[in-house]
């Protein structure tokens, strides 16, 4: 039994030969750049010390995690990352799946490829370019929006790097504009793979755009939404660095609206060069993804079985 397994094994191995030196890359990336670093855990359980060499520091337990949790920033850091998230992932959802719902519906295809070009585009940028398009809109002296938006509506100029409690719709727009493009086209790949016939079928029985657009479209995007907002959900920890640390300038009176794990992790470790607190950071975010992919799976799991991730 186990001579004619090893055998079909080795024939599958011989006739898809070629498949498997196309996945060979691929999978050394992945074991390089995202398992055999796993190993580096063990330092978020230990005091660094580089004369002992990076593993050789002593062991200290749970000491690094106290850095997050008695801090009497942590609230802040924890609301804000959760709240700043969750609200991405709603609004990106919906937009995203509405862009690609549109999109479907051009039928010059000359068109659809420069819309699905211009929508992409954002999601190229880098966010240090973001942060300074975001300055050249919202600066004090010069910004487009105090010297032209403003003066226009009778408005005085305001100080947007010194009031905090504009910066989460600022936040919320630029990564909406940043984001939804590329989930976008996500679905507009799922949307373009739905079978026609459902709405040839719909149309005779006289259905609406706006009926085959909630009785096929969505039922049919249905386990492409559920599996990129289990992904999004098991990030919901991680925070967008670029996004709260180089649109808002890292400007001190913002921290209270753009401090979140991720930043305050990093300011930590260029003051203190406390390499444990940071794998601390990063591994306490990464059980809390996990552990919330897990449960979010469940719910689904136990509501549509056939939409859920595993």
């Amino acid at each position: 039994m186990t001579l004619g397994l090893s055998q079909s094994v080795i024939r599958k191995l011989k006739q898809y030969k070629v498949l498997y030196l196309m996945i060979l890359p691929g999978f050394l990336y992945l074991l390089i750049n995202n398992y055999i670093p796993m190993f580096g855990i063990v330092i978020a359980f230990k005091e660094i010390d580089f004369s002992k060499g990076v593993f050789g520091g002593d062991w200290i337990g749970f000491r690094n995690f106290e850095y997050l949790f008695k801090t009497s920033e942590a609230y802040v850091i924890t609301r804000n990352t959760i709240l700043y998230n969750a609200g991405f992932i709603a609004l990106n959802l919906v937009l995203a799946v509405g862009l690609a719902i549109l999109l479907n519906e051009l039928k010059n295809r000359f068109l659809q490829r420069f819309y699905q070009s211009a929508i992409l585009l954002p999601y190229l940028i880098s966010t240090v370019i973001i942060g300074y398009l975001v300055f050249s809109l919202l600066s004090m002296e010069t910004g487009f929006v105090n010297n032209s938006v403003l003066p226009a509506l009778g408005i005085d100029p305001i100080m947007w790097y010194a009031e905090p409690k504009y910066w989460p719709a600022i936040l919320t727009i630029v990564k909406v504009w940043h984001n939804a493009g590329y989930l976008c086209i996500i679905y507009f790949a799922a949307v373009v793979g739905i079978d026609h016939e459902y709405y040839e079928a719909a149309r005779i029985d006289g259905a609406s755009k706006l009926r085959q657009t909630v009785h096929i479209t969505l039922p049919s995007l249905t386990p492409v939404i559920v599996i990129m907002t289990l992904l999004q959900i098991g990030r919901i920890f991680y925070a967008d660095f670029g996004l709260f640390y180089q649109v808002p300038m890292d400007s001190g009176p913002l921290l209270p609206t753009t401090n979140v794990l991720d930043t305050y992790v990093y300011r930590a470790l260029l003051k203190s060069g406390d390499i444990g607190m940071a794998s601390a950071a990063g591994f306490y975010q990464s059980v809390v993804g996990f552990a919330l992919i897990l449960f979010a799976n469940s719910v689904v799991k136990k509501i549509n079985s056939d939409n859920s991730l595993f």
